[in-house]
């Protein structure tokens, strides 16, 4: 996926929580991003990129902005 990091470091610094919302999120940012998501896959996409974002997240706890 073209800007997942940056758009997951984004989000991180918006201090946005990982929930459905912030998945839908991700999803609209990485499309505008020129990532193709078919319809058909959107909501296994959200499952998969809020259980992402919420590791993310863990591993940002420990580390100092």
């Amino acid at each position: 996926m073209n800007g997942l990091d940056e758009v997951m470091a984004e989000l991180y610094s918006e201090e946005r929580h990982p929930n459905k919302e912030t998945a839908e999120e991700i999803l609209n940012r990485l499309e505008k991003n020129n990532n193709y998501i078919p319809p058909s896959a959107r909501q296994e996409y959200k499952s998969v990129l809020l259980k992402e974002y919420k590791d993310y997240v863990e591993g940002r706890k420990d580390k100092t902005p």
